[in-house]
């Protein structure tokens, strides 16, 4: 490792740590109604009625519960990734694993006015075209028509896998699109990170392994799932009995590609069993030969700190980090900045904090709650994008219909444009979908 590098980053960090307590100004603010949805088969038919919603969605699929973001087709869109569906595998066998791509048309301060409609445009996936719904123009939903997949998979039942609690019954056919089109749903993954490699292949993070897989950019399955070598949760369809060492819901939450396009960094969000207490590993993939490389790291939680959200790349060994806490008081939701090459004698990674989501700047009121400072109290915050120097993208998780912020009413998706107080150290950021 070299010495000048971990110089230069050390003063990096320092540079930040005096801004630490500076949370970053509002920019830009959209909002996407909770009640957002897609054609495709009724969702639902597992989870009980919350916050005034009935279920099943009848022909519908829920355009929500984002977990991660990559840059569109032009500028100004997103591809968004929903995770599993509902939460759990028991209660998403027929929520479709998906991408959406939509443009937020934000509403900003233009120096004089507020300008902007606030509103979520979906658009169409290919030319960015915007689209009045989101139909299958806008998205594409993972599919394994070769049989990749090593188990089985719910295409491949007769009737949805049923784990005796819930609204549902063990009888309800598998819908004849899943079967037909071999789609994959919330019970064979629970996606919660995706990047595109310089090949435009996209490779997901999955928790219930957990698992990498990797895909076209059409969402076709190209290759078996990619266990985490020594890591195994209770949702792991290959345990088979044995002992997990992970807690569930603590597989690959967050997931970064470095600006060449060939290796992954991984990020648990549990500690696995015999690690140091409040430890995630982060370990490094190499894309090439589709390999874990031996290099690991540890994240430290903060002590208010319960669950990562998201990581993306600033640069080759920076990285932007979400952590959270739940429904807590106070709430705690910040974003750190790490560094691969400054690492303690622990083995843990520095970590300063860039942005108190809690205490962000807001001098022109534009989300029109009355309040010159905004706050992002969510339960989960998930999505977090580099737009350049200055700026980053940020959105959360709304778990819909579960999670509310405001009694009986399930929670928007919103999506924030925040500038930073000093610019990051970008490098070459991560590639762009290549046409």
């Amino acid at each position: 490792m070299n010495l000048a590098r971990i110089a230069l980053a050390a003063t990096m960090a320092c540079s930040f740590a005096i801004t630490a307590h500076a949370a970053g100004t509002l920019a830009g603010w959209a909002v996407m109604p909770a009640d957002t949805f897609a054609p495709g088969p009724t969702s639902g038919q597992f989870v009980s009625d919350a916050n005034g919603r009935d279920l099943p969605l009848v022909g519908q699929q829920p355009v929500q519960g984002f977990s991660a973001v990559l840059p569109g087709p032009v500028a100004g869109t997103f591809m968004v990734m929903p995770d599993n569906g509902f939460g759990t595998k028991a209660n998403s066998p027929d929520a479709l694993l998906r991408l959406y791509t939509l443009r937020p048309d934000f509403r900003l301060w233009d120096g004089n006015a507020l300008t902007g409609s606030a509103a979520v445009v979906p658009v169409d996936r290919d030319s960015g075209v915007a689209l009045p719904t989101f139909d299958e123009r806008s998205f594409i939903t993972l599919h394994d028509p070769n049989h990749r997949i090593g188990f089985t998979t719910v295409a491949e039942r007769k009737f949805y896998p049923y784990a005796g609690t819930g609204p549902g019954s063990p009888d309800i056919p598998v819908d004849k699109a899943i079967r037909r089109k071999r789609l994959l749903t919330g019970s064979d993954f629970d996606i919660e990170s995706v990047r595109r490699d310089r090949q435009g292949r996209l490779w997901f993070g999955d928790e219930f392994g957990p698992f990498l897989l990797q895909a076209n950019a059409q969402g076709k399955v190209l290759q078996r799932e990619i266990p985490m070598p020594g890591v195994m949760s209770p949702d792991n369809p290959y345990l088979d009995g044995g002992v997990a060492n992970i807690g569930s819901s603590r597989g690959f939450e967050g997931m970064a590609i470095d600006a060449a396009g060939r290796t992954l960094f991984t990020l648990l969000e549990g500690t696995v069993a015999g690690d140091p207490a409040r430890s995630l590993r982060i370990n490094a993939f190499d894309i090439r030969s589709a390999a874990y490389t031996g290099e690991q790291w540890l994240y430290k939680l903060d002590p208010q700190g319960t669950n990562i959200g998201d990581m993306t790349a600033v640069n080759d060994h920076q990285f932007l980090v979400i952590e959270r806490n739940g429904t807590e008081t106070p709430r705690f939701k910040k974003i750190f900045l790490i560094d691969l090459d400054v690492v303690d004698g622990e083995g843990f990674v520095g970590k300063t904090e860039l942005v108190d989501l809690m205490n962000v700047a807001d001098p022109h009121d534009l989300n029109q709650d009355g309040q010159s400072v905004f706050t992002f109290p969510f339960v989960t915050i998930e999505d977090v994008l580099v737009l350049d120097a200055k700026t980053l993208l940020v959105i959360n998780d709304n778990n819909y219909p579960g999670s509310s912020r405001d009694a009986g009413i399930p929670d928007p998706t919103e999506f924030l444009r925040i500038v930073l107080d000093a610019e990051l150290p970008v490098g070459d950021l991560a590639p762009r979908r290549q046409r």
